[in-house]
């Protein structure tokens, strides 16, 4: 950092007069105005020069990066970095100036180098915790879920646990908003403890269930929690405890229509439900594809933005796949229409997961692949009855699920009920 006496007066005093002129500044203005003014006041200076290089590369009225943003991400860091250890400040600035930079090496393929920030960010957070007394560790969650990403699912499930620990602490049992404890039941399941994955799911259920006695709008949340419950018993082979828990999702779900779900908060559900669906194991039998794949259990929010790209982009190469193997299906329904009923399966979750933040668009977007996938799986059930019934059965809860989710509880209703007689277990109201 250079002396005061090595800085033009000139540009001492233009500096000062943005900050303290009565027009807007822009960004831009702000930031060369901070760089000039940190040379000569470090202590004063330094912590809002990296917090405006931060707001520097991403442009919220336009919606765009800036096409230096790497840069200003390592020029923030820098920055934090030369303030005063000493200064109480000097951590949280220092965090913050990090969490952008690591989105920016994430971007730009950098991913090594994302993940060792990361690290950074977490060894912050421990210090802080630490100090501080407070139980939940910052930047566990962001190290967690790019260990997930990497496939290093041992370790991101050893630091979720941690997590989920801390999180029940603080809330004294009460943790209502379920996005770490997803997150933590898919990294048990991904690194192969699934026992684990199940109680922890068994766990979420039973706080949804205890949300929605308090909330009844948290109702349509906790029919969520049950058929996403129900799916992975099934994953793992627990037919009779999946078979209980669709009665239990019944009998919710028939509430729902029979009010019109009027108390139901959709939009917490919806998202709820998209996460939901990156556990229902509908990858599991792609083969892993190059490059980072997205964590279960985690919002797309949280993903890294070149994982999230690869995913969502690649639904334009799904749809073609699947276009080309309806073509072989027709010919060969033998070879062919089942594995069409599985790859279509993956083009609607992806999609789905895509859309659901599109509030205005997300029903009419989604709603046809859903029903195409039901029509699918009647061909297959028509076809070979064996693998067909049960598969018709899951992709009609499937679209059960996505229509509650859309609020159209009546037909939800409907869906689920048809399902529950191919999967032999229709009795009941």
């Amino acid at each position: 950092m250079k002396h005061a006496g090595t800085v033009d007066q000139d540009d001492i005093m233009r500096a000062r007069n943005v900050l303290l002129a009565s027009g807007r500044r822009t960004p831009r203005e702000e930031v060369d105005a901070y760089r000039v003014l940190a040379r000569v006041s470090p202590a004063s200076y330094l912590p809002l020069l990296a917090r405006a290089l931060q707001g520097l590369t991403y442009d919220t009225a336009t919606g765009r990066r800036h096409a230096a943003s790497l840069a200003l991400g390592e020029e923030a860091v820098a920055a934090a970095r030369s303030m005063d250890p000493a200064d109480p400040a000097r951590a949280d600035v220092l965090y913050g100036a990090l969490d952008t930079y690591q989105r920016e090496l994430y971007d730009a393929g950098r991913r090594a180098e994302g993940l060792a920030t990361r690290a950074e960010m977490l060894a912050i957070g421990r210090a802080q915790a630490e100090r501080s007394g407070e139980p939940v560790v910052a930047g566990l969650y962001g190290w967690a879920t790019g260990l997930s990403e990497e496939g290093r699912y041992a370790e991101a499930a050893d630091a979720l646990t941690e997590l989920v620990g801390a999180v029940r602490s603080e809330e004294s049992g009460r943790w209502a908003l379920p996005w770490p404890h997803l997150a933590w039941i898919a990294a048990l399941q991904d690194a192969g403890r699934c026992g684990e994955a199940l109680d922890g799911f068994q766990a979420v259920v039973d706080s949804e269930t205890a949300e929605a006695a308090k909330d009844p709008g948290l109702t349509a949340c906790r029919l969520q929690a049950l058929v996403g419950h129900a799916r992975m018993l099934d994953l793992h082979g627990r037919g009779e405890q999946a078979a209980c828990v669709r009665q239990e999702a019944r009998a919710v779900l028939a509430g729902l229509a029979g009010t019109g779900g009027r108390h139901s908060c959709s939009g917490r559900q919806r998202s709820f439900w998209a996460v939901l669906l990156t556990l229902s194991g509908a990858e599991s039998g792609r083969p892993p594809s190059e490059g980072p794949r997205p964590p279960s259990g985690v919002e797309p929010l949280h993903w890294s933005s070149d994982a999230r790209r690869r995913y969502f982009d690649s639904r334009h190469a799904l749809r073609e796949e699947v276009d080309t193997l309806a073509v072989r299906a027709a010919e060969d329904p033998d070879r062919h229409l089942a594995a069409l009923v599985r790859l279509h399966r993956v083009l609607t979750i992806r999609s789905a997961v895509h859309w659901q933040n599109r509030t205005h668009l997300f029903a009419d977007r989604v709603r046809p692949l859903f029903d195409e996938g039901v029509e699918l799986a009647r061909r297959l059930s028509r076809h070979d009855p064996a693998e067909g019934t049960p598969t018709l059965a899951r992709t009609l809860i499937d679209r059960s699920a996505f229509r509650a989710a859309a609020r159209d509880f009546g037909p939800a209703l409907d869906d689920f009920r048809e399902a529950l007689h191919c999967l032999g277990e229709a009795d009941g109201p």
